[in-house]
């Protein structure tokens, strides 16, 4: 089958990875909308249009599923999408369900994108789990942007999370959810800054599960996928270069 994943830049990779792995016979389709990242800083409504832009685009390559690999671009357009598609859209949530199931008492803290934080969609999954009052949100915008720049371990990124963590008590919380697929780049170092007790949860998994349990009664009626390439990689509606080409595929083969 034909799976395009969607997302603003290099963070859906993160979900990409852990897609490659559990669907070993399908075929993607990388689709990084470079020329308009980063969503989470931008008007709701601009990013719902370049959002569905990339879906048009994406729908014409005949794909069998999208999988929306950013959390900014799901809490804006994932009805949209699904309501203008006929192929199974699958969007990604943040980890805060399980977070807070396994919670014994603590807070729970969410990072985000500003966008992300802002909208309805976590405000009502958060809502509905009944225990708001164990969640905090923290926007961590800038780490989208160093993600963008392949910057992954810097002084200037140390910097920036040593500011925008100095504040928080650690000690009243026991877990973290990475709101957005760019900041599982940065796990290890957020683990190091919150120290090695707190857990960090992420909703890759929950994606990559929710995207095998609906395309297994579709296999019957799907066309059969060429075997390679396993991976063709567009930006903003143009092929990606070469250069991109080959650190995104480093980046799928590194541990991070």
């Amino acid at each position: 089958m034909r799976i395009a994943v969607f997302d603003s830049g290099i963070g859906g990779l993160t979900v990409l990875r852990q897609a490659l792995t559990a669907l070993p016979d399908d075929v993607f389709i990388y689709y990084a909308d470079t020329r308009n990242a980063p969503y989470g800083v931008k008007p709701k409504a601009e990013v719902a249009a370049h959002v569905l832009a990339a879906a048009d685009f994406l729908a014409d390559r005949q794909i069998d599923a999208l999988v929306v690999a950013c959390n900014t671009a799901t809490a804006v357009a994932i009805q949209a999408l699904r309501a203008r598609f006929p192929f199974p859209v699958i969007g990604m949530e943040p980890a805060v369900k399980p977070a807070l199931e396994q919670n014994t008492g603590k807070k729970v803290m969410v990072f985000a994108t500003s966008l992300t934080l802002r909208a309805s969609k976590l405000d009502t999954l958060i809502s509905n789990l009944g225990q708001g009052h164990n969640v905090s949100r923290r926007a961590l915008d800038r780490l989208v942007t160093f993600a963008e720049a392949y910057e992954f371990d810097t002084p200037g990124l140390r910097a920036y999370l040593d500011q925008v963590l100095a504040d928080v008590p650690w000690q009243d919380y026991e877990s973290v959810v990475l709101g957005c697929t760019h900041f599982l780049f940065y796990r290890r170092l957020i683990q190091a800054q919150i120290g090695p007790d707190l857990r960090v949860l992420d909703g890759n998994q929950g994606t990559v599960n929710q995207l095998v349990r609906i395309l297994r009664p579709l296999r019957q009626r799907a066309a059969a996928s060429p075997k390679s390439p396993r991976v063709t990689f567009y930006a903003s509606g143009n092929p990606e270069t070469p250069a991109r080409v080959t650190r995104m595929l480093a980046l799928l083969s590194s541990s991070y």
